[in-house]
């Protein structure tokens, strides 16, 4: 088989356009707390969830918004959800991390590393219940820091339950480079369990798809558990608002209003020895140069890279990205108008 790689890239198109307009809602105050967007990852959820069957389940983490989408929740759904609205898919309670829909089998938390319990106990419920399907679960890499996915993992490995976990591995725990607070690699501590692995470059929906496939293929066949590492980059930092993306982005801005604070720091009594802060320091300005370079990676991108592979056909990519634009405005402008009933009611 061959990726489709027109329905891939309309589905990380129309993820994206919807994300962008989620974050322009958020930059105006309509959108409240904080704001994980999936951009950058799009070619992991397109290629993973283009094998999912009716019966399959998702554990999701915090940044699930692509997944959700693919996997076919209406998108109005989930935008007056961000919105607080009560008829949003969660009645305006779960916010964009604490999403579920039980008749796709789909669940999302905001708790790093719970996605991995929780695709477990579907794929437990799936050979009971569901014989043939499978659950996927999706974390980022500083997940595998956490207990209770390494506790997943095993009983995965034990059980040999059909599931397949993704790590989302964007080399940043929150504001750290993962290198230093992790040791090894996570494909190794998914080995040391007896998980198969698989890694692939997250930029390049066709790849994902290849390796999603081949791993799900297996997994239905009674292989047991698989673990897919695909490599990422998100050009917004942690979430929107990001403290290092915005000092990428505006370095004398930033400069001047966060160096004051770092060299008072550094000449205060008491505290740290003077040698501790300048190191610290000099993390902080490695972690930002680190991000500024990562900023400017576009081959990172899996849209654009996707769409450098369809241009031969302009028409047709045209008339896409037509089409996929006016249906996420058509969303956003049925939320605001929902939002707006319900601040008049």
């Amino acid at each position: 088989m061959v990726a489709d790689l027109w329905k891939l890239y309309e589905r990380m198109l129309f993820s994206r356009l919807f994300e962008g307009e989620v974050a322009r809602l958020w930059r105006q105050g309509l959108i409240s707390g904080e704001m994980h967007l999936g951009i950058g990852e799009e070619g992991i959820a397109a290629g993973v969830t283009a094998h999912l069957q009716d019966g399959d389940a998702m554990a999701l983490d915090h940044r699930g918004t692509p997944q959700l989408l693919m996997r076919g929740i209406p998108p109005i759904s989930l935008l007056k959800e961000f919105l607080g609205l009560p008829d949003g898919l969660c009645a305006g309670q779960g916010g964009h991390m604490h999403l579920f829909a039980s008749e796709h089998l789909a669940a999302s938390s905001g708790i790093v590393g719970a996605s991995g319990p929780a695709a477990a106990g579907f794929a437990l419920a799936a050979r009971y219940l569901r014989p043939g399907k499978l659950s996927i679960g999706f974390f980022g890499e500083g997940a595998v820091n956490q207990g209770m996915l390494m506790e997943s993992f095993n009983l995965a490995a034990i059980w040999k339950l059909p599931v397949l976990y993704v790590c989302k591995d964007s080399e940043w725990s929150i504001f750290t480079y993962s290198t230093r607070v992790s040791a090894g690699n996570p494909s190794e501590r998914a080995r040391s369990f007896g998980l198969a692995v698989l890694e692939v470059d997250g930029s390049d929906v066709e790849a994902v798809w290849a390796a999603a496939g081949e791993a799900v293929g297996k997994i239905r066949n009674g292989a047991g558990a698989y673990f897919l590492r695909a490599r990422c980059f998100h050009p917004e930092g942690h979430f929107l608002g990001d403290q290092v993306v915005r000092f990428t982005r505006s370095p004398v801005k930033e400069s001047l209003r966060m160096m004051p604070a770092l060299i008072n720091s550094l000449f205060k009594r008491g505290g740290a020895p003077i040698r501790s802060r300048l190191e610290s320091l000099s993390i902080f300005l490695s972690d930002v140069a680190r991000s500024s370079r990562a900023n400017s990676q576009k081959t990172m991108d899996p849209l654009r890279n996707a769409r450098r592979k369809l241009v031969n056909e302009p028409a047709r990519l045209k008339e896409i990205e037509l089409r996929v634009k006016r249906e996420v405005a058509e969303v956003v402008s049925e939320a605001l108008a929902g939002k707006e009933r319900n601040q008049n009611a």
